[in-house]
């Protein structure tokens, strides 16, 4: 056993695993900054909360991604073709965060039409970068070493979203926010350096091709071996499933929680130390649990169980609106929140990597998990809206109600999955 040991520590040594850690921190960073801590800030300057939700739902463009990632593929960056292709473009996406968040720092909400540009363009430099992060990774080891790479990410990526979300909150009480941006803008330096340090992947480029057959190859085509696999009616209902089944938590991420954590009482400081330390740490916890159930129940079985606690969860917001301003409600609330989100994460990653064909296996995953977010991010949009007409309390009432269907959808394709999928499945494991 013990000499397995020095094999193990070489693995998460080596100098792309120490990589990895930096990409993660610059791929949490900006995160936030367009989302959840964005509306804090807007919600300071008195900006009403249908208009927060909104502009906060910049994020949107990261369920998009998969719209231009052909080009990060098949196009070396003018002006960053030295770096290599890999890092030419990461190198960019840093820096156009970096421009974003400062160009937000200046303009201010007081500016809103150019600020909200700006803060687009942030969330685009930002999934533009995790494009990149995801593909360099992929290329700059063997699978026997993606555990590590995957885990350094991670949690490079924790922390990223601990200095955007908690420390943010936190300096926002003592400081102005166009400050607190600048800072966050001056953090993706280490990055940038750790970029310029990198490794390029040695990868052989196929022979350049057409936009628009980058096109078709990273996106009709997949799409089409999804319908052809699982035939019209089984691939349409699970399409519906993966749209319906996260949307409890997508709607929750956005800009709705700030201004409703602010309107129960709570402080910036409260809110970042709890909702954005305190439950990030909860949540990794979550995260092994999740995994540990997907052992021993499988990927279908924990997904439905996880789907339905997880997604029941929002109702503990209630508690807050009945407790305004207590810390230890809170604390509890989130705690539950972030673990069983957090316990969510394993079974959808495996339900979806069961789904896809060997043959388009990461622009069909990008595809998938993109659908899964997208129907919470555009309710999550709204949110302000439904909130002014109908209340805090009744809008967490319809995320929840968004489980029946998906439900439902879960109970028709349980035998047919479990005969087609998951026992294929089985034999190719076997």
């Amino acid at each position: 056993m013990s000499g397995d040991r020095p094999s193990v520590w070489r693995a998460f040594a080596q100098p792309a695993a120490r990589t990895m850690f930096f990409f993660g921190f610059s791929s949490g960073l900006p995160f936030l900054l367009v989302a959840g801590t964005l509306a804090l800030w807007l919600k300071d300057v008195g900006i009403v909360l249908k208009d927060i939700t909104m502009i906060a739902s910049a994020g949107m463009l990261y369920a998009l991604k998969f719209v231009w990632a052909p080009l990060l593929d098949h196009w070396r960056l003018p002006g960053f073709a030295r770096l290599g292709r890999r890092r030419g473009w990461l190198l960019a996406a840093q820096l156009g965060v970096i421009v974003s968040l400062l160009a937000m720092a200046v303009l201010t909400p007081a500016q809103l039409g150019p600020f909200v540009a700006a803060t687009l363009a942030a969330a685009f430099f930002g999934a533009t970068q995790d494009i990149a992060v995801d593909a360099y990774r992929i290329e700059i080891a063997p699978v026997a070493d993606q555990g590590p790479l995957v885990a350094t990410y991670s949690l490079g990526y924790r922390i990223g979203l601990i200095l955007a979300g908690a420390l943010a909150a936190i300096m926002a009480d003592h400081l102005r926010w166009p400050v607190v941006y600048m800072t966050m803008a001056a953090a993706m330096l280490v990055p940038m350096i750790a970029t310029l340090r990198a490794r390029e992947p040695e990868v052989v480029l196929a022979a350049p091709r057409s936009w628009r057959q980058a096109m078709v190859d990273a996106v009709v085509d997949p799409f089409a071996d999804f319908f052809r696999r699982y035939g019209l009616g089984l691939a349409l209902t699970l399409l519906a499933f993966i749209l319906l089944f996260k949307v409890p938590e997508q709607a929750t991420v956005g800009g709705i929680m700030g201004p409703f954590y602010l309107d129960q009482g709570f402080s910036k400081t409260q809110i970042g130390s709890i909702t954005k330390l305190w439950g990030v740490w909860v949540g990794i916890l979550g995260v092994f649990c999740g995994g540990a159930l997907v052992a021993r129940l499988g990927a279908w079985k924990s997904l439905g169980l996880m789907m339905l606690v997880c997604g029941s969860c929002n109702l503990l917001y209630l508690l807050l609106m009945a407790h305004k301003g207590d810390l230890w409600v809170l604390t509890a609330v989130i705690s539950v929140e972030n673990f069983t989100l957090g316990m969510l994460g394993p079974p959808t990653v495996a339900f979806l990597s069961a789904l896809v064909s060997r043959a388009h296996t990461a622009t069909q995953y990008a595809l998938l998990s993109s659908l899964v977010n997208l129907p919470g991010k555009i309710l999550g949009f709204f949110a302000g809206g439904i909130v002014m007409a109908t209340g805090y309390g009744m809008y967490f009432v319809i995320t929840v109600l968004a489980l029946v269907p998906a439900l439902l959808l879960y109970a028709w394709l349980t035998p047919v999955l479990r005969r087609r999928v998951f026992a294929a499945a089985a034999d190719q494991a076997g």
